[in-house]
């Protein structure tokens, strides 16, 4: 059986009957798990364990682990530092900010590989232009160049510890006030500026190795009336043509409402395929998953398989022998410095 092109949730922190069927479907390639799904890194890894025995190829499992506000797993996991923090630090010794993102990213990845998690959904590309509300303190920073450099020191951390990146929110969500997943947010820019400036990480990433984009649900008034993940024009013109990118395009959550434009549950995931996704997203709504699982009929990929393979950890270490890792707890010193006030860092 190969990997469908959809990712879905569970609500708890076991696996019932009923899931373990609807992880088996067809369509189904990959599982995002949320805090709800979490009690220890124990349990989190026999549910994982569990779930990669469903099938074969195994599950991709993902998470939102980007650290600040976004890190589902917390109880036993090294608390991480927001990415502003490496902007600001950026500002006064740039070595040194490289130095701290490339062991945030290390550090992320290779506990979340400790416990079975394929990929986290990051880093995040956007730029701080100091209005969105659901991104802030997300973002490395305001200039391109600065992103561009964070992020793909966090890259290679990621990738020693055997994690591919997937970059958000293609091509920029920094500009908006509003929230996606409460609102239809719009940016008026003209094209010109967005490509200049947000979509650089973009490309710095992707010669460096980036695996995977999300999409904003996002509508850019100027450039086309569909928002970027339901967009053509931006999917396949600018991010596969004219950026190159060749990786695996992630859909942000269909069940948020800046996808609610593109109308039913089963309606998002043909738009969104139609535009250039290859995996949609499906959270937090079973009966909308279920309705996508039953009446969402794309046309087979073989391209699809093999992109997503790639997505697959690698390096597995089990949670023990991290832990007794000298590079680990030197690292894991480092972040809680970072989530204080000293900067006292031992390099």
């Amino acid at each position: 059986m190969s990997l469908g092109p959809v990712m879905l949730d569970i609500e708890g922190s076991t696996l019932d009957a009923a899931e373990r069927e609807m992880l088996q479907h067809p369509l189904v390639g990959g599982l995002i798990l949320f805090s709800r799904n979490y009690e220890s890194a124990e349990q989190v890894a026999a549910l994982i364990a569990e779930i990669h025995a469903l099938r074969s190829p195994q599950l991709l499992i993902a998470v939102d682990h980007e650290g600040g506000r976004v890190q589902r797993f917390r109880d036993g996991f090294t608390r991480l530092p927001p990415m502003r923090r490496f902007g600001e630090i950026y500002e006064k010794d740039r070595r040194r900010a490289r130095q701290l993102a490339e062991q945030y990213g290390w550090v992320m990845s290779s506990e979340l590989r400790a416990v079975g998690v394929d990929f986290s959904f990051a880093p995040v590309l956007d730029l701080d232009y100091g209005v969105s509300k659901v991104i802030g303190d997300r973002a490395y920073h305001r200039d391109a160049q600065v992103v561009a450099d964070l992020a793909n020191a966090t890259m290679q951390g990621m990738h020693r510890a055997g994690m591919a990146a997937i970059g958000k929110h293609f091509p920029g969500h920094g500009a908006v006030e509003a929230d996606s997943h409460e609102a239809i947010p719009h940016d008026g820019r003209r094209y010109e500026d967005i490509f200049a400036e947000d979509v650089l990480p973009y490309e710095r990433m992707m010669n460096n190795g980036m695996a995977g984009v999300m999409p904003a649900h996002v509508i850019y008034d100027r450039v086309d009336p569909n928002p970027a993940g339901f967009s053509p024009f931006w999917l396949k013109q600018v991010l596969r043509q004219r950026v190159g990118f060749q990786g695996v395009i992630f859909s942000d959550d269909l069940n948020m409402e800046g996808a609610s434009v593109a109308g039913d549950y089963v309606a998002r995931a043909d738009a969104a395929v139609a535009a250039g996704c290859d995996m949609v997203l499906i959270c937090n709504n079973r009966k909308a998953a279920l309705a996508i699982l039953d009446g969402f009929k794309p046309t087979p990929d073989p391209v699809l398989h093999a992109r997503l393979a790639r997505l697959h950890g690698r390096h597995p270490v089990t949670w023990e022998a991290l832990h007794r890792d000298p590079v680990w707890r030197q690292a894991v010193e480092v972040m809680r410095e970072l989530n204080g006030d000293t900067l006292s860092l031992p390099f």
